[in-house]
């Protein structure tokens, strides 16, 4: 049964008459997705320190922005590198802000927020390429900024889960990654999973904007086969890090996250898995109306902070 809370989202979205982001142009897209903000989220917490990074990457600077935890002052913690959801082509360091401080506080690890390049003026390999570099840069001036290199985390949400994913695989045996947070991550791009079908229409992500995402991304269906675009049909999963599957039951991505956590673990990975039953796709950005963001804000938090102890 989909939570009450939830239902009453998607009544209001129609209620106010808020157009399908698919039915937009991606820059437009961007904008009503940034303004959805102060409607689904709660008041950004206050951090001990906010500051904004730029990596230079091959191809263009990457900006990015730490957020150190209130009660780490002073201190060397871990740190997660965090890439927003928004299918590679919405999404920025504002539209997760309020994520990333809450992940902060909650954990007391450094995070670490990642702008990397969109779709459809960037497409497919440009975010995963801006991912790895990030996610070296990061390692490489942890000592300058604080923050302890040898527990690093990455992680991400959606699109932002697919590209932890795929950072962690080209990272094995060269970065010490040390955990993976993986929440509704797109493993599979080929979009075959039985969840796209009973999911697909209704509940926020639909069949619709997953195929208006991936074609503003991807623009050879090759590449639906290349493991950077999907995870779970990389070869050999063998040798990666902790991770935590967060999922959604009505969500169009749940069978793929499944399937991705079921080939860990089958792999010798160590893989804790959470379905939240009740809820919808990017649920965990939207605690002003969803209790149940909180609680998964609070779960990330605390596996985080066991597996960087």
């Amino acid at each position: 049964m989909l939570h009450p809370q939830a239902r009453a989202l998607l009544d209001m979205l129609v209620e106010r008459g808020i157009p399908p982001v698919d039915t937009l142009p991606h820059a437009e897209a961007r904008e009503t997705y940034r303004e959805r903000r102060a409607v689904l989220q709660p008041l950004p917490q206050a951090v001990a320190e906010v500051r904004d990074l730029t990596a230079e990457g091959p191809h263009s600077a990457i900006a990015m922005r730490l957020y150190r935890p209130t009660h780490a002052a002073g201190e060397v913690p871990p740190v997660l590198v965090y890439f927003h959801g928004g299918g590679w082509v919405i999404g920025d360091l504002d539209t997760h802000d309020t994520l990333c401080r809450e992940i902060a506080n909650a954990s007391g690890v450094a995070v670490v927020a990642v702008e990397y390049r969109l779709g459809p003026e960037h497409r497919f390999p440009a975010a995963y390429d801006d991912a790895l570099v990030a996610t070296q840069w990061v390692h490489d001036h942890a000592s300058s900024l604080n923050l302890d290199s040898r527990r690093l985390a990455v992680g991400g949400d959606s699109a932002g889960g697919n590209l932890a994913a795929a950072v962690t695989l080209a990272a094995r045996g060269t970065l010490p990654i040390a955990f993976q947070l993986l929440i509704y991550p797109a493993t599979d791009m080929r979009r075959g999973h039985a969840s796209h079908a009973t999911n697909g229409d209704g509940y926020l992500l639909t069949s619709r904007l997953i195929t208006w995402f991936h074609d503003h991304y991807i623009d050879d269906t090759r590449h639906d086969l290349d493991w950077r675009a999907s995870p779970l049909l990389h070869a050999d999963l063998k040798g990666l890090p902790p991770a935590l599957v967060i999922t959604a039951g009505y969500d169009p991505l749940r069978d793929e996250g499944l399937d991705y956590a079921r080939a860990l673990t089958e792999a010798g990975n160590q893989v804790s898995y959470v379905c939240f039953e009740r809820q919808i796709h990017g649920f965990i950005t939207m605690g002003k109306v969803l209790d149940e963001a909180n609680t998964a804000v609070a779960l990330c938090a605390a596996e985080l902070k066991r597996n960087l102890a």
